[in-house]
């Protein structure tokens, strides 16, 4: 049960304890199980809001002991770390607040996944004598009809599967892995750990972790199971070609059901933007169309992968009946989720305390309707933990009660990118 100091009712924060053994402790619960969804940078750090809501607002869980884990994309980092028996509080400070693990590893900072993917690049240019040559007999052999548009189609081998880098991922994981007390082994874990990638060559949703693909080293299968075509390169493992699980799965909460478990607590971070819900003026609409091909892409992607989840839902209640499963995710009238710049340290901790307190509120809300639920496997709300105005979860964010307007939000995050510009000047000694 979450302590309380301070004024504030936030929770008594101690440093990190990473020397804690995975395979010592209470055996986890068997019939309970989590399922995280994908999202980048943006729903990492919405996911790690989310599930400090949760874990000390519900008591009869413990998030580092359960049964069963899936981590789709993104969510394959939380999934891994929680399996591990790092808590939702550690992987805060881990990712959000830049506190170093014990001091044996630095934070993690979401500008690491921006590096370009210089071996990528080298690995196309070293193709272009073979594919020059190629494209010119393409065009000489029919200079007036398809021959541009074969050529055209052999210097596309040119262009890079990846624009950045993201062993950056495995590297991190794997040194946070093999601290003492940790593991980068799937057979060692207490509990079943399942990251979902697809196999780039058959278009299979493959679960690494489960018989047959648990030799993988875990931070190999986050990297994997995040590698999101265009942006990162597909990840080869045992010869085989892997880009992220999102393309074939968004929630993967049949995993967990097939591994055990009988109640499964969904996380699922991106849902489309709707700029006409929950209006409540001029200010509040913001068209996606003049912010280009990203705002188009995003708003794309999160009604692809949203709609897909809503069937893969509807179908779980038919196909595992008995069975529960309990969502959280953002409304689609949440612009100030959409709309932050996730690189920017403030907005990332801005971002993740508003995570927080609207899962908070979301299980408050939803009381009545997720008690009898919870009660079915010995879980119980702290309706005081969530009543409790106070609490906070990251020290210092800004908590915005209503919706801002657009410019709000850019002022913010244009003042917040000149703080982080100034702190590292205005702290140097003076000469």
């Amino acid at each position: 049960m979450p302590d309380k100091s301070s004024s504030r009712g936030a929770p008594v924060r101690r440093k990190p304890s990473l020397a804690a053994v995975p395979t010592a402790g209470p055996r986890p619960h068997p019939d309970l199980g989590l399922a995280l969804a994908g999202g980048g940078p943006l729903g990492v750090t919405y996911e790690i809001g989310a599930l400090n809501a949760l874990a000390e607002s519900l008591q009869g869980i413990n998030f580092t002991g359960l049964g069963v884990y899936v981590g789709v994309s993104a969510g394959s980092v939380l999934a891994s770390g929680l399996a591990n028996g790092i808590t939702p509080r550690e992987i805060c400070r881990l990712f959000i607040e830049g506190e170093a693990a014990g001091g044996a590893i630095d934070a993690f900072d979401p500008a690491l996944l921006l590096q370009p993917a210089l071996s990528e690049y080298l690995l196309r240019w070293g193709e272009l004598p073979r594919v020059a040559t190629h494209a010119l007999r393409s065009f000489w052999a029919n200079p007036n009809g398809t021959g541009w548009s074969a050529a055209a189609a052999r210097l596309g081998q040119l262009l890079p599967t990846g624009l950045f880098d993201n062993s950056n991922i495995d590297q991190y994981l794997r040194k946070l892995f093999e601290l003492p007390g940790r593991t980068n082994d799937f057979r060692k874990l207490r509990s079943k750990l399942i990251l979902v990638a697809t196999d780039l060559d058959s278009g299979e949703s493959i679960e690494l972790g489960s018989k047959g693909f648990d030799f993988i080293p875990i931070s190999r299968a986050v990297q994997a199971s995040a590698a999101l075509p265009l942006l990162f390169p597909p990840v080869t493992i045992a010869g085989r070609n892997y880009v992220d699980g999102a393309l074939t799965k968004t929630l993967h909460a049949s995993g967990a059901y097939k591994a055990g478990a009988r109640l499964v607590i969904g996380v699922n971070p991106l849902v489309p933007y709707d700029a006409n819900a929950g209006a409540m003026g001029p200010d509040t609409h913001r068209a996606l169309l003049p912010g280009g091909l990203p705002m188009v892409l995003s708003q794309t992607f999160r009604a692809l992968i949203h709609s897909r989840m809503q069937v893969s839902v509807a179908r779980y209640s038919k196909d595992y009946p008995g069975l529960d499963l309990v969502m959280f995710e953002p409304t689609r009238a949440d612009a100030d989720l959409f709309f932050t710049n996730i690189f920017s340290y403030s907005s990332r901790r801005r971002l993740c305390e508003h995570a927080y307190q609207k899962t908070r509120a979301d299980l408050l809300s939803r009381s009545e309707q997720l008690t009898p639920v919870f009660a079915r496997h010995g879980i119980t709300l702290r309706m005081d933990v969530l009543r409790d105005p106070t609490r906070t979860l990251v020290p210092g964010a800004p908590v915005r009660i209503g919706p801002a307007a657009p410019v709000v939000r850019e002022l913010e995050a244009a003042i917040a990118s000149l703080q982080e510009w100034l702190e590292p000047r205005t702290a140097r000694p003076a000469a």
